[in-house]
């Protein structure tokens, strides 16, 4: 049986495979109630933060058979795919500058950070 870091990292993989930038696997779980992980990613575009929402979907629904659910769209600069124990932030660069989720969580525990 999996764990839910093995599928944080299989959507990690997916994310740099797809090129997503400054990847951070954050580890809330002391912190937070409604779940263990948030990834946070980078995407030059938006239709690279759209892309990466779909390889995030594929990776999990492919290796794990589990399915997320998205909010947000491209065009807004924020999608998250929620997969429950993990929760995926894909930003604009604008947007990742303007909500600082890396700091408002800062009491989290950084896990892997990939420049």
């Amino acid at each position: 049986m999996e764990s839910t870091l093995d599928i944080a990292h299989t959507i990690i993989n997916s994310l740099e495979e797809k090129k997503g930038e400054e990847i951070l696997l954050l580890d809330i779980q002391k912190v937070s109630s409604f779940t263990d992980y948030f990834i946070i990613c980078t995407g030059t575009s938006n239709r690279m933060v759209d892309a990466l929402a779909d390889a995030a979907l594929e990776s999990t629904r492919d290796s794990f058979q589990i399915k997320g659910r998205i909010e947000g769209n491209p065009e807004c600069g924020w999608m998250v795919v929620d997969f429950g124990p993990i929760v995926v932030h894909l930003f604009s660069p604008d947007q990742r500058d303007f909500y600082r989720l890396e700091e408002f969580w800062k009491d989290g525990k950084t896990i892997l950070h990939l420049q």
